[in-house]
């Protein structure tokens, strides 16, 4: 209001002289062009106000269709132990009948095993070892691997419990390899040396 004030009183005051309109149109232009400065910061605030809502609601409308997509969503349908077994036990007729003889094969193999072991094992309890063997016990504390060959570098058969009871066959030309039978399975193989207690 007293901004129009101002106006009204320098128009009436400057209608008299002819050098006033100029003056005038000055004034009028400093005032639209400070009205227009801030209608267009007024303007930037309102704008912006609007855009950041806009985002704030895309936003949080976009995260919950995400969770709620996932919550909706079924998981995968489980599958039991008892349903592997049914689809294992439907094989085609000749898998189950190559299956059959090797199963058989299996036990005839495992049978015969298990009549030389007993066999050996019996001849081992009357005393009867092969000449210059003699019954020992892994002394090396992480065991001990059987090889098929006196050699660091031959295939590794199998291994040797700590404390097991062995029997040794026979050692090598050079002393470093001792040939040795297991007590417990009668498997034979190779040993490092020195890793042996004879057993009195």
């Amino acid at each position: 209001m007293c901004v129009l004030y101002k106006l009204f009183a320098v128009i009436s005051f400057t209608i008299g002289s002819g050098f006033g309109v100029a003056i005038l149109c000055r004034i009028l232009k400093y005032y639209f062009e400070a009205i227009m400065k801030y209608f267009s910061v007024f303007l930037q605030f309102i704008l912006g106000f609007f855009v950041g809502i806009l985002l704030l609601v895309s936003g949080t409308t976009a995260l919950a269709y995400v969770v709620f997509y996932r919550l909706n969503t079924s998981p995968p349908k489980p599958i039991f132990a008892e349903e592997k077994q049914e689809k294992a036990a439907e094989p085609s007729t000749l898998e189950s009948n190559a299956q059959e003889k090797a199963k058989k094969s299996k036990e005839k193999m495992a049978a015969r095993e298990s009549e030389l072991f007993s066999e050996i094992q019996k001849k081992e309890k009357k005393g009867d070892l092969p000449s210059g063997a003699y019954r020992a016990s892994v002394i090396w504390p992480s065991g001990l691997s059987l090889r098929s060959e006196p050699d660091q570098d031959a295939q590794r058969i199998g291994g040797i419990d700590y404390k097991a009871e062995l029997i040794i066959l026979k050692t090598s030309s050079d002393g470093d390899w001792q040939n040795v039978r297991i007590s417990r399975s009668g498997q034979e193989g190779w040993v490092k040396a020195g890793n042996i207690q004879k057993i009195e």
